[in-house]
């Protein structure tokens, strides 16, 4: 199929096809340099100019986004111990409503697109879900590994509050970013990559970053505007 781009044909077949391989291309760099990046402190991307990566934070411009949505992951687990044996559900509607709502109002004051702010904050909802039920699994088949301490929803929350600003301040400065789908598929690629080999996180927890990522470079559909 071809279109017309300001008289020059657009082969779309092998527009993909090359999107594909980049991406590909991309993931396989991601997986090979990060590890030895974190080990040795080689640069893992183009991006270091100083011949040192900083193994405390995820690599790359969507590396701070990155940060945040893992913390959020890890408050999760925190979540899944103060409900775990009390017969609180997982699912909670009602809650879920009212945090999404805020995060609108929240949008609009910060300056972020309020149907973009409320899209990626229900992937962190299901990404928190995601966390709770397989620890509720795991902890179920394996009562040893059960929290023997039950945390305060009340701190948890307030962290999560906290986290929310953060985050929307990330959607904000990274807006341009992530409105090149090419460009920000290979900056997430390369945070959540290093990020999940930084926290040593497991197959759930990586899982759950999947989820909670996978609206970041998608603000255009979301938004509307082509």
């Amino acid at each position: 199929m071809y279109i017309e781009n300001r008289g020059r044909p657009l082969n779309l077949r092998n527009d993909m096809t090359r999107f594909a391989v980049i991406t590909g291309l991309l993931g396989a760099a991601t997986v090979l340099a990060v590890p030895q990046a974190m080990a040795t402190g080689a640069p893992a991307n183009a991006e270091a100019v100083s011949g040192t990566v900083d193994t405390t934070k995820s690599l790359g411009r969507l590396g701070p986004l990155t940060d945040l949505v893992i913390e959020r992951i890890r408050v999760s687990d925190d979540v899944a111990a103060s409900k775990f044996g009390t017969g609180s559900p997982i699912e909670d509607p009602v809650r879920e409503a009212q945090v999404l709502e805020q995060v609108r109002t929240q949008a609009e004051a910060a300056g972020v697109n309020p149907d973009t702010a409320v899209a990626f904050f229900q992937d962190q909802i299901t990404a928190s879900k995601v966390v709770q039920k397989g620890l509720f699994a795991r902890w179920t088949a394996h009562p040893e590994e059960a929290p023997t301490t039950r945390p305060d929803l009340g701190p948890i929350r307030a962290q999560l509050d906290q986290l929310t600003t953060a985050l929307l301040q990330e959607l904000k400065d990274t807006m341009e970013l992530r409105e090149r789908p090419i460009a920000c598929t290979a900056q997430l690629a390369l945070a959540t990559g290093s990020g999940a080999v930084r926290e040593r996180l497991d197959t759930l927890h990586r899982e759950a970053l999947r989820t909670a990522t996978q609206s970041v470079c998608r603000s255009s559909e979301l938004t509307g505007r082509r």
